[in-house]
């Protein structure tokens, strides 16, 4: 059983949830509006300002979709309420990053700079400070799309286990390993 599923999404004050008949959720809040199509075999119904979702059978692929569509209108409802943030940091020496406006330039040690265009839904600004490694904040209120975009700068220079170079998370722990000199 999907204890998950089983579960109903509060629906906080100021947000309004529609499940429309083509089975599209729509979650409207003070920081914007998402929506998700879900299957056709999940049914969400919006009762007492709550979310309640139920499945026809016990079938791995519905017990699946139903803890999977509940955890998306869930996380809907905490991006257009709160929103979401993701930190990244760059370490490493004359690593730099900045940005106009949805334009992200990065300098992370290779011949170019890489120019990395950031979706319009998403906000993002660049803190370099003196001592520090320079930092990049990614905020939005769609959970998905901001930890993909997160995931894609990380890609572009992943930090390695040697000297911890690279795009990391802020928080992130580097496994980290002993050079050639360990070896002997």
């Amino acid at each position: 059983m999907s204890r998950i599923g089983k579960k109903p999404v509060t629906v906080t004050s100021g947000v309004t949830i529609t499940v429309s008949a083509d089975n599209v959720i729509t979650v409207k809040g003070p920081k914007g509006e998402l929506k998700q199509a879900i299957d056709r075999d999940i049914k969400a119904v919006v009762e007492n300002g709550e979310v309640v979702f139920t499945r026809p059978t016990d079938q791995i692929r519905h017990r699946a979709m139903h803890g999977l569509y509940r955890a998306l209108v869930a996380n809907m409802v905490k991006g257009v309420t709160e929103g979401y943030t993701k930190k990244l940091e760059l370490v490493g020496v004359g690593y730099k990053a900045s940005n106009q406006g949805n334009l992200l330039d990065l300098s992370l040690g290779y011949s170019h700079n890489i120019l990395f265009e950031i979706p319009k839904e998403l906000k993002v600004s660049t803190d370099q400070q003196k001592g520090e490694n320079p930092k990049i904040t990614l905020e939005g209120i769609d959970k998905q799309l901001l930890g993909q975009v997160a995931a894609k700068l990380r890609s572009l220079r992943k930090p390695e286990p040697y000297k911890g170079k690279g795009v990391k998370y802020v928080g992130e722990v580097i496994r980290r390993k002993a050079g050639k000199a360990a070896g002997k």
